[in-house]
């Protein structure tokens, strides 16, 4: 089997059924993603932390038997540790920090067979919507390397796009698993809260706006990932509500007549690029034409009212994140080690009082009660996945005379995926637009709390419609 291209295109699915079949090994398959590593990296920067001895030592032993037996697979540098392996965060300050544990998430991708290769680039600390830490240097996107790839799953966005790997994880906060699969044209779902373990160093992040999965080209791995890693762990503080068979049986499953709301405009006011708008006209078309009900639907959302409690709880997470990492490597946290936007939003955090960040949390539970209730009428709510088809490198880049200028612009990038943060819904970026640029322009499907299941079966609908998985990006080869 050919070590580049033959094996680039396929998705994980295929590949470890090759696998199976004997008809490739896995040191095969993973010194074939090396190889494009070595080859693509030095114009993606996407892979940080190479595991290239890890990854053959274990394609050569004895292998769990997964859904993914022997498919090499990439690790987002943030949250999910995998011991005795640097995991920088993006920043200078924790580059040298290495874990002694697995979390949960990763001992259940290995018990599924996948064989990690190596370490994402990753924004500092996850907080913007791309992918330029200071400590690593910018990602670049394979459709325009001038051009963000997003955040903050940015370098395992790139790599899946490239053909490096054909899944990646990735975790979402604001939006960070829809956002560069939006900017790179991939497929990315944001599971349920609590569907994926956090654990064991934390029960949740930020009082549960993060989530953990993939990005992948295609809606089968994302389901059949999601049924390997899913599921309560011993000490979890809550849980999603279980699925009532497996995800992967979802797809391919006809979904029935679907109730689509679609909107094209920010409830924060903040302009929505025309390329965006028509990517969720002509989404919104291709369901009606497959057979669902769909009307627009422009809910009655304070937009901004919303930006400044998530703030508040978006500034005490990464108080948070800084002084946990502070204690756990005894190193004290100075200006000159972060970026400026990194240590004016920690100093933000710190600042905030107990009572203001219970307000805030009370404000936004209050919003997902007025979005539940929005479900009451639809099962699924489209719209943009971002406001901007991707934006040039360096656009949110903060002056020092102005330290959170790069997080207000993100506002203006992103008015849609943060909802669903707040929320605890599942949402999914389809990639089912590129604009005359050549750029791809997401659509977002957002479901009721707890029903991927919903979600999977309208992705493969979609994907066999307009199939995505022959796009290439420029560069890929």
């Amino acid at each position: 089997m050919a070590k580049t291209d033959e094996y680039a295109w396929m998705d994980a699915t295929t590949l470890a059924e090759l696998v199976s079949d004997k008809e490739v090994k896995p040191i095969e398959l993973v010194d074939a993603a090396i190889e494009r590593v070595e080859r693509l990296n030095p114009t993606l920067n996407a892979v940080i932390t190479p595991m290239y001895d890890i990854a053959r030592e274990k394609a050569q032993a004895e292998l769990p038997k997964g859904h993914f037996t022997g498919v090499p697979f990439l690790l987002k540098d943030i949250l999910a540790t995998y011991a005795g392996v640097p995991m920088a965060w993006g920043s200078a300050f924790t580059k040298d920090y290495v874990p002694d544990r697995d979390s949960e998430l990763v001992v259940r991708q290995k018990r599924a067979g996948l064989i990690t290769i190596g370490k994402t680039n990753t924004p500092e600390y996850g907080i913007l919507p791309t992918t330029e830490p200071h400590a690593f240097g910018p990602c670049r996107n394979p459709w325009n390397t001038e051009r963000t790839t997003g955040g903050s799953s940015g370098g395992s966005s790139a790599a899946v796009a490239a053909g490096i790997v054909p899944m990646a994880h990735a975790n979402d906060g604001g939006g960070s698993i829809r956002i560069p699969a939006s900017c790179c044209g991939l497929f990315g779902l944001k599971p349920t809260r609590a569907r994926n373990p956090m654990g064991p160093a934390v029960g949740d992040v930020m009082g549960g706006l993060a989530v953990e999965h993939c990005v992948s080209r295609s809606v089968r791995d994302s389901a059949a990932l999601l049924d390997a890693t899913s599921g309560p762990d011993i000490g979890d503080p809550y849980w999603a509500p279980p699925p009532e068979r497996p995800y992967l049986e979802e797809v391919g499953t006809p979904p029935r007549q679907l109730r689509i709301g679609f909107t094209t405009k920010s409830n924060t006011g903040s302009p929505v690029h025309e390329d965006c708008v028509k990517a969720v006209l002509d989404a919104a078309k291709l369901c009606e034409e497959l057979g669902h009900q769909v009307e627009e639907f422009n809910p009655d959302i304070d937009g901004q009212a919303m930006v400044g409690p998530f703030i508040t709880v978006w500034s005490a997470g990464c108080a948070w994140t800084v002084d946990g990492m502070a204690l756990i490597t005894g190193k004290e946290p100075t200006e000159d080690q972060f970026e400026i936007l990194t240590w004016a939003l920690y100093n933000m955090g710190r600042e905030q009082s107990a009572s203001a960040y219970l307000m805030a949390v009370t404000a936004l539970q209050a919003l997902s009660r007025q979005v539940a209730h929005m479900f009451i009428d639809f099962d699924i709510w489209l719209t943009p996945t971002l406001a901007e088809p991707p934006v040039p490198l360096g656009t949110f880049e903060s002056p020092h005379d102005n330290p959170i200028y790069g997080l207000m612009r993100s506002a203006d990038f992103l008015p849609f995926t943060p909802i669903c943060n707040i929320t605890g819904q599942p949402a999914m970026n389809v990639p089912l637009c590129w604009n005359e640029e050549g750029l791809p322009v997401g659509a977002h499907f957002i479901a009721h709390f707890g029903d991927e299941a919903t979600l999977f079966r309208l992705a493969s609908q979609l994907e066999e419609a307009r199939p995505w998985a022959d796009r290439r990006p420029p560069v890929s080869a």
